[in-house]
């Protein structure tokens, strides 16, 4: 750990994996902060399409990223941490599949990412902070004494995401849901900015076929060895 900065624990991996819930399961246990990464671009991408942007105008997209005023607020024990824009609710509008999809494609541009860098780095205070991203690990916080790469199979992360959006009430396809997911996958593990894989002293754990408390005790687990 760097001196004088206040301890992190890194949680990446990609969409559906669990790591959103387990970070905030992580940080309630512990008592420390909370960063939701992936939040802050789809918020990007959400401004986009407020302010009418398109997302390819890249200057007006770092302009937007620059500028997001942005909060998380804890919840129940279950639910994703609520986001606020601007004081306003969000979460719910930036958990969409296409919301997800843009913040993707959002997330390619390498001064966006840099706009948000520093933003991100400002969650780091005392006691700690638990991050929850694509690279916490390997450019955001690379001294993390703590890196957890969480993944799963594209077909679990789909099956969990189709349960998600039938219980909403939302009419879904599993099909589509699973080749978007594949679609995302292969966009975010093959961009030159940043793209998701396992830091190199990250501790990898495959949550496919796991429930969600089983994979908390195989994270503390790694928690503790550090």
């Amino acid at each position: 750990m760097v001196e004088d900065k206040a301890p992190v624990i890194t949680v990446d991996g990609p969409g559906g994996s669990g790591k959103g819930t387990i970070t905030q399961m992580l940080a309630r246990k512990l008592g420390w902060h909370l960063l939701d990464s992936g939040a802050l671009y789809r918020l990007t991408a959400l401004a986009a399409a407020q302010n009418s942007v398109p997302l390819d105008d890249e200057p007006a997209l770092v302009e937007l990223a620059a500028n997001l005023d942005v909060a998380f607020e804890p919840t129940p024990p279950g639910e994703p941490a609520k986001v606020l824009m601007g004081g306003a609710d969000v979460t719910a509008d930036i958990r969409t599949e296409t919301c997800g999809d843009n913040a993707s494609r959002v997330a390619v541009m390498q001064p966006v990412r840099d706009a948000l860098l520093q933003r991100q780095r400002d969650f780091r205070k005392p006691p700690g902070l638990v991050a929850d991203g694509r690279d916490m690990g390997t450019v955001v916080f690379p001294d993390a004494p703590v890196k957890i790469f969480l993944t799963a199979s594209a077909e679990e992360r789909a099956q969990r995401r189709y349960s998600q959006l039938k219980d909403a009430g939302v009419d879904v396809n599993i099909d589509a849901l699973l080749e978007e997911i594949r679609v995302r996958d292969e966009r975010d593990m093959n961009r030159a900015a940043a793209p998701l894989k396992p830091a190199d002293d990250a501790q990898v754990i495959d949550s496919t076929g796991l429930s969600i408390e089983e994979v908390l005790v195989r994270v503390m687990a790694a928690v503790g060895q550090a």
